[in-house]
């Protein structure tokens, strides 16, 4: 029987804590994965290999009896010494000829999320060889369930596990005004048209979901999700807080002295807002219920602060002059 000398395929030493092993066993498998090297014959061989030689050295038990008897420890494993374990060297044809059975490892969560980040599009292969995560992979996808067993060519047995898609999401942009009134996205799937409701009271960060529309689920399973993430463009007029706008307004200094009135723009048009005589520069008037909609009940809505901004005038003619320095003069004299 040939010997195989695992701590060499992972290249450690034979006092490598777990620690050591487990580190080694994920760059290795990283760099020969055969999805990795689609263009190499032998990287399935080389990965193969790797997975074995874990195998044993991530078991006590196994490391202990690999240790003890060398090249005889799988003879001593079928012989009845220990369960059946992970045995890659038994993937070929076998004395007789025929394909030899082997029992599959299942890898945990921590092995598949530490060695490629929880997920990629990994091929059959791997997918067998593990049996899915058995946790969500990132964007929501759910654990992978067992629906049932298989057979690859070659003889070996493995358990196809049913998983969610993943969800996908995609950043629109909208203006203020379709951030008021609600609006929709038109995007293209696999030739499809899918036109997507943006809610009126949408904020930066808002996600709307479209069921069903992420990735295709495994061996059956469900399909991921679609979220639109919204980013709401900044009006050049209006200052967003939540659900509430903030809004300078001009005026002009014989208003804000002697009172009168000052159009305030809101979202869906303009109103008159009562200045009253001596109104000082940046005082802030409410308007109720002329903010944005709220999110979860549209039919309410924030409020509008107009904050007032006094225009000086400019470029006084000589009466103008005349009339303000009569003005300060009566100023003083008032005091």
């Amino acid at each position: 029987m040939e010997y195989k000398d695992y701590y060499d395929r992972l290249g450690v030493s034979k006092d490598a804590d777990q620690a050591e092993i487990r580190r080694a066993f994920r760059r290795l498998a990283r760099e020969h994965h055969p999805d990795v090297n689609p263009n190499d014959p032998d990287a399935e061989e080389r990965f193969k290999e790797i997975n074995e030689a874990y195998e044993v050295l991530s078991d006590p038990e196994k490391r202990q009896k690999y240790d003890r008897l060398g090249a005889d420890w799988r003879q001593y494993e079928r012989a009845g010494g220990g369960p059946g374990g992970f045995d890659w060297g038994q993937w070929t044809t076998g004395a007789t000829g025929g394909p030899q059975r082997v029992h599959v490892r299942q890898g945990t969560p921590e092995d598949l999320e530490d060695l490629f980040g929880g997920g990629g599009p990994f091929s059959d292969f791997f997918t067998q060889i593990f049996g899915g995560t058995g946790g969500a992979a990132p964007g929501g996808a759910a654990p992978g369930r067992a629906t049932g067993t298989g057979r690859r060519p070659g003889g070996f047995d493995y358990q196809v596990r049913q998983r969610r898609g993943r969800d996908y999401e995609q950043e629109v942009d909208v203006s203020l005004q379709e951030a008021y009134a609600g609006t929709t996205r038109v995007i293209s799937k696999n030739g499809r048209r899918l036109e997507v409701k943006i809610p009126p009271g949408a904020r930066t960060g808002t996600r709307v979901r479209v069921t069903g529309e992420g990735g295709a689920g495994a061996a059956g399973g469900e399909a991921g999700d679609l979220y639109l993430r919204v980013n709401v463009r900044g009006g050049r007029q209006f200052e967003r807080d939540g659900d509430d706008l903030r809004i300078n307004v001009p005026v002009d200094l014989y208003t804000a002295v002697l009172g009168g009135e000052a159009r305030v723009p809101t979202i869906e048009g303009s109103v008159m807002l009562t200045i009253p005589p001596g109104t000082e520069n940046g005082k802030v008037f409410r308007l109720r219920g002329m903010g944005m909609p709220r999110l979860r009940n549209p039919e309410e809505h924030g409020d509008l602060y107009a904050e007032v901004d006094v225009e000086l005038p400019k470029d006084l003619s000589e009466r103008e002059r005349e009339l303000f320095d009569e003005l300060r003069k009566l100023a003083g004299g008032s005091r």
